[in-house]
């Protein structure tokens, strides 16, 4: 069993960006879940970046019994109504049960484009840190070019027994992966891992310990490199795993089993 901790198919099976899904783009997710299955990738999460995106992740998530939902809204997202945009996650989360929702994210800081705004980022993620904390579920945290930002936005909780969480597509050094698994969170990696240039990250993933580590897609997105430059996909989880099993020496079904206890004990599927 492989699973698929972050992947957007509520993504993949539209052209626009915070547009609902309709009854008629569900066979192409099907599709999707089941190219899936066949490589061992029995659950996915997909995960919430907007109000109308984190909807469409619990669309999904109701829809297909392999699927599950984040809720969220994501750094880049976030607009002078984002206080409202929170009100509103937290109705879809009041009924996490029936909406599947296992996860807030994903949430967090990114320092990548000239026009952010770090106090807005700062004011969203102590918010939606807050949900998490409310309704007992883990967060799903995105950090680019923000590493001091968001070891200190976290540490502010640590006095909270139920923080926990992941780091999405995690592109930091060795210090940063240590003092995140002190605060009890796990490291989350996907295609990232196989870029040529990423051989510091490998060491990375070399030594951290396998029951801190769960795997991801973020599909439709970073591809891993054996199909650079094409659309991701969730099945693409058992290219990740083969190549972490070689980097680390251990066999694929140390890290698939290992992987996916991981994924199920933080979020609860």
């Amino acid at each position: 069993m492989l699973i698929d901790t972050h992947c957007h198919i509520n993504m993949m099976i539209k052209k626009k960006f915070d547009v609902p899904l309709t009854p008629e783009q569900f066979p192409q997710a099907a599709t999707i879940i089941k190219q899936a299955a066949e490589f061992g990738v029995t659950r996915i999460m997909n995960v919430g970046t907007s109000v109308i995106e984190s909807e469409n992740c619990i669309l999904l998530a109701r829809e297909f019994a392999a699927c599950f939902a984040t809720v969220g809204v994501h750094p880049n997202d976030l607009t002078e109504n984002w206080k409202n945009d929170i009100k509103k996650l937290t109705k879809l989360v009041r009924f996490k049960e029936e909406n599947k929702i296992v996860g807030i994210g994903e949430i967090g800081f990114d320092k990548h484009y000239p026009d952010f705004n770090m106090q807005r980022q700062k004011d969203a993620f102590k918010a939606q840190v807050e949900l998490a904390l409310e309704f007992n579920v883990p967060l799903v945290v995105h950090t680019r070019e923000a590493p001091e930002e968001t070891l200190y936005a976290l540490d502010e909780y640590q006095k909270e027994k139920n923080l926990r969480g992941v780091i999405h597509c995690f592109s930091e050094n060795k210090s940063f992966a240590d003092e995140v698994i002190k605060f009890g969170f796990v490291i989350g990696i996907g295609g990232t891992l196989t870029y040529p240039k990423n051989e510091p990250l490998r060491e990375v993933f070399k030594t951290i310990p396998l029951e801190k580590i769960i795997l991801e897609t973020d599909a439709p997105f970073l591809p891993p490199q054996i199909i650079r430059g094409k659309e991701n996909h969730p099945k693409y989880i058992f290219t990740i795993a083969e190549f972490l099993a070689t980097i680390r020496a251990q066999k694929l079904e140390t890290i698939a089993h290992q992987t996916s206890k991981n994924a199920m004990e933080l979020f609860n599927f």
